[in-house]
């Protein structure tokens, strides 16, 4: 591989890490928060190892191909194949598909649950988002090709 530095991704697993152990030291630390204290902990715990997972992940895969230049290679090839990279656009557009039907039975259920109205337009928001930039990014294409 090309670019192998492992550094930044050591730095941002660090990052990841100190972010979720924040949020395990004021979910205990605070019991009886309220308002935004109250989902901030859960926030930085989810978000924390969610970085912390990956950037820790993209390190150890890494160094492991550092010690074996042939498979480092083999896996350049298969990244950059034609026939792999159409299976993965594949693999998105079958998921995207999905994720808007879930999306739209997710906003269907919280607003027959009679959720707050911040967490029913908080999926409508994040729905709109990406309807609206699967039309941006058609629309951009369409121009391009």
């Amino acid at each position: 591989m090309k670019n192998d530095k492992v550094g930044k991704y050591a730095v941002f697993s660090m990052i990841g890490f100190i972010i979720c152990a924040a949020g395990i030291v004021l979910i205990k630390s605070m019991p009886e928060a309220t308002g935004i204290m109250r989902t901030l902990p859960y926030i930085c715990v989810g978000i924390g190892t969610g970085v912390f997972g990956q950037n820790l992940g993209t390190v150890l895969s890494r160094l492991a191909l550092r010690k074996d230049p042939q498979s480092a290679k083999r896996i350049e090839i298969e990244t950059k194949d034609e026939r792999n990279t159409a299976i993965r656009n594949k693999a998105k557009a079958k998921a995207y598909d999905l994720m808007v039907m879930v999306f739209g039975a997710l906003m269907l259920v919280f607003a027959l649950m009679q959720a707050d109205l911040f967490v029913t337009l908080a999926f409508v928001a994040a729905y709109l988002f990406v309807i609206f930039s699967s039309v941006y990014y058609l629309s951009k294409y369409q121009k391009e090709m």
